[in-house]
């Protein structure tokens, strides 16, 4: 028996006999219902970062290349998976958060002008290059080292934002609960990339996610309110 390609029958031939599932048959069926459970909750993750910048009509304490970054290596998971033919189960979050991540920019550019011609630069750069990444049309070689400098992205995504979270002392309009399930989603995506045998390099990706969330987490709970003056610019 199977549905959204997870095989039930497993379990369910354990508890019709009254027995409790193995760990073989378990875990891998735990992974896939994690999985599309994280998939559904994606939909919503950066969604109360976006109601929190357009309620307070502000982007006081976000840093734009932190998120900025996020785009780029939400762009560049997203195409690696695609093209390495991953179950859905296993990438599916990256579509909806990509989408969600560059809704989250566009806040920050409205609530941050006037912007700097270099900001429309990046941009223009980004609408140029992303069709052509997502839909695999380049060197296989350079597709292979763009993936791999993704954990670099990643990791210098989240850095910035880090980094004025601690000079502030102040984490300003970052959300909790967006922080929160960003942190969460990390670590459930470390158990199912080693359930779903996922290359190496993806399970490290999601394990430095799991660190730098956890750190900006942590911020949140350590700096609680914001501390620090209105500002009306994202530098």
């Amino acid at each position: 028996m199977s549905i959204l390609g997870i095989d039930m029958s497993c379990a369910i031939g354990s508890l019709r006999n009254g027995d409790f599932p193995e760990k073989d048959c378990l875990l891998p069926l735990m992974s896939k219902l994690l999985g599309y459970c994280l998939v559904a909750v994606s939909t919503t993750v950066k969604l109360p970062q976006i109601m929190k910048i357009l309620h307070h009509k502000s982007a006081r304490g976000l840093s734009v290349v932190a998120f900025e970054l996020e785009v780029v290596g939400y762009t560049i998971s997203l195409a690696y998976c695609l093209h390495k033919g991953l179950p859905f189960s296993a990438f599916g979050e990256m579509a909806f958060l990509l989408i969600q991540a560059i809704v989250v920019v566009a806040c920050i550019y409205y609530f941050s002008r006037p912007l700097p011609v270099t900001t429309w630069l990046k941009a223009l750069l980004y609408c140029a290059l992303a069709p052509t990444v997502l839909t695999g049309q380049i060197d296989p070689f350079l597709f292979e080292a763009l993936y791999a400098s993704k954990h670099a992205v990643f990791l210098f995504a989240r850095l910035p934002q880090i980094w004025k979270n601690f000079n502030n002392k102040s984490t300003g309009e970052l959300s909790f609960l967006t922080s929160f399930m960003n942190f969460s989603g990390s670590m459930v995506r470390v158990f199912t990339s080693i359930q779903e045998n996922a290359p190496v390099s993806v399970t490290v990706g999601f394990a430095l996610g799991f660190v730098t969330n956890g750190t900006i987490l942590s911020q949140i709970l350590l700096y609680g309110k914001p501390t620090v003056p209105n500002e009306k610019k994202v530098k």
